[in-house]
């Protein structure tokens, strides 16, 4: 280990200490906790952990009601012993097609206890999509909703299929067993740890194309130090997960909050009154969200907030896409200085945080990097930026960072960092923006415009609600900018008082030359816009 790796285990130790996940007075607890995490997994450690600090404490709430870290940890193990049962075992892959509750935290906790693979589907695949990537990941059970026996066709039939989640809306599978059906009767006493960790696979926001699989065969504390460095999560409190765990944030926050002892409440489907709703009843604490839910949040109309108590949060924290500057004033004047913005990706996991007063100086900043983590900038030729304002590539080192697809593709790498594919820059005062994707990047009439930049002015107005930019073909200049804009309810659809603003704003090629008015924008199920769909929008065309 170098002396920089030595460094970051210190202070990362020390950040566990302080945060209350490891116990400085019960050296051996911490000890047997890292050895749970090591031996069986995340999930399963992290609640092994749980359970034996908190007891009948309640660890999970959903439609069904609570459970405490105790039932979660005895009922997983009679669940993974149900599973064995029907022959899945170590190293066999198990797909998790579910939204947010106990069977999907169960199925998690069982893979981990079995030694099996963890494969997280995306509630909003098409066919086409999960096909391809239950081929490509091999496949040996699905673990499924039963909202989602339409996407069954796309994989062979010998499959085996699990329901985690049945309700009068989605009748059961023919032929297929329910999580209930193989928990009843086991044993919920511990099980030997497998031969070894079976892992997991996230998979990336697959917005250009087919998913790609980003796997994690082993978990590093060091990923709970580096939240925790920059984010003050607490012990024994209530935290609301609105982000699907399916997606990178909302599993990492989930598990982190399930060692502090947190309750978590869970939601199948999101709403923003009903999660404000939630967060009132159980006087939350925390609120993970992706900043589309939280966009949809802060438009509710004032009294329709009133009605909600939601003075016990402390934390807001967003991840998953852009957190534009509008966004963050507007949150404030809402909720106070309780707003974090997470930068990072499947692939590198944590790479920024900003905290609150950060995003109070400089609304739209991702922050600093936390403990354990480094970033740099990169310019064409690859050598390194270090001037403040200088835009370049992102690329982003920790002990967390993959080391490859699982189709055999990586990444550019670059000093041991790895290349993210944003473009971005540093401020005087050290804080990190990001400019936006490399391969999103308008070159007109030789000039580089980044969409983020136009799309984050435009959604400063009152009259706009959501905001796109693109760039589409142009014989004179290469590309022109179009701009997609959802208008606000009732809002006059004033093209070119919008291209005005834009230009009185920005730089005069920074004006989009074309304006498309349309009642949505394409955002996938963890709320990133898929650019490549805009082009198939039909609207009112300016």
């Amino acid at each position: 280990m170098t002396i920089g790796g030595i460094i970051d285990v210190v202070q990362g130790t020390r950040v566990l200490l302080r945060s209350g996940v490891a116990d400085p007075t019960r050296p051996d607890q911490a000890v047997r906790s890292l050895l749970a995490v090591r031996r069986y997994g995340p999930f399963a450690g992290a609640v092994s952990h749980a359970a034996a600090r908190y007891g009948d404490a309640p660890a999970i709430v959903d439609e069904r009601g609570a459970l405490s870290f105790r039932q979660l940890d005895g009922i997983s193990n009679a669940l993974a012993r149900g599973l064995r049962a029907d022959g899945v075992g170590p190293g066999d892959v198990i797909a998790a097609l579910c939204r947010d509750h106990r069977g999907l935290v169960l199925t998690m906790m069982a893979a981990n206890k079995l030694g099996a693979r963890l494969v997280l589907m995306n509630t909003g695949f098409a066919k086409p999509q999960f096909a391809d990537v239950a081929a490509r990941e091999r496949v040996s059970v699905v673990m499924m909703d039963a909202e989602f026996a339409d996407l069954l066709s796309a994989i062979p039939a010998e499959v085996p299929r699990i329901l985690t989640w049945v309700d009068g809306a989605s009748p059961g599978i023919k032929g297929a067993k329910t999580i209930d059906q193989l928990i009843a009767g086991r044993a919920i006493t511990g099980l030997p740890a497998p031969p070894k960790p079976g892992g997991m696979v996230l998979l990336t926001s697959g917005t250009t194309g087919t998913p790609k699989g980003a796997p994690r065969d082993r978990i590093n504390p060091l990923h709970s130090a580096q939240l925790l460095d920059r984010i003050p999560l607490p012990s024994r409190a209530v935290c609301c997960v609105a982000a699907p765990l399916f997606h990178g944030t909302g599993l990492a926050t989930f598990t982190l909050a399930l060692a502090l002892g947190n309750t978590i409440v869970l939601q199948r489907r999101f709403d923003p009154e009903a999660t404000l709703r939630a967060v009132a009843e159980h006087r939350a604490h925390t609120l993970i969200v992706v900043p589309t839910m939280l966009q949809r949040i802060v438009e509710l109309a004032p009294d329709v907030r009133a009605q909600h108590d939601t003075s016990s949060v402390r934390i807001i924290f967003a991840a998953g896409s852009a957190l534009s500057p509008d966004l963050c004033r507007r949150t404030a004047a809402i909720f106070g200085d309780v707003l974090y913005n997470l930068y990072g990706s499947t692939e590198v996991a944590v790479a920024t945080v900003a905290t609150p007063q950060e995003l109070r100086q400089a609304p739209g900043t991702v922050g600093r990097p936390p403990v354990g983590c480094r970033v740099a900038l990169y310019d064409e030729s690859r050598q390194p930026i270090t001037e403040p304002g200088r835009t370049g590539t992102v690329f982003v080192g920790s002990a967390l960072s993959f080391s490859g697809y699982t189709d055999g593709r990586t990444k550019e790498i670059m000093d041991g960092l790895l290349c993210t594919g944003d473009l971005g820059h540093v401020d005087a005062n050290g804080l990190w923006f990001i400019d936006g994707r490399a391969d999103d990047m308008i070159v007109s009439g030789g000039e580089n415009v980044f969409p983020l930049e136009v799309e984050n002015l435009l959604a400063d107005r009152d009259d706009v609600l959501d905001a796109a930019v693109i760039g589409v073909d142009d014989p004179e200049f290469g590309q022109r900018l179009r701009a997609y804009i959802v208008p606000a309810p009732a809002a006059e659809r004033d093209a070119e008082d919008i291209k005005a603003y834009v230009k009185a704003n920005l730089a005069r090629y920074k004006v989009p030359r074309d304006i498309v008015f349309v009642t949505e924008l394409p955002h996938n199920a963890t709320g990133k816009l898929v650019r490549a769909r805009l082009a198939e929008l039909s609207g009112d065309q300016h």
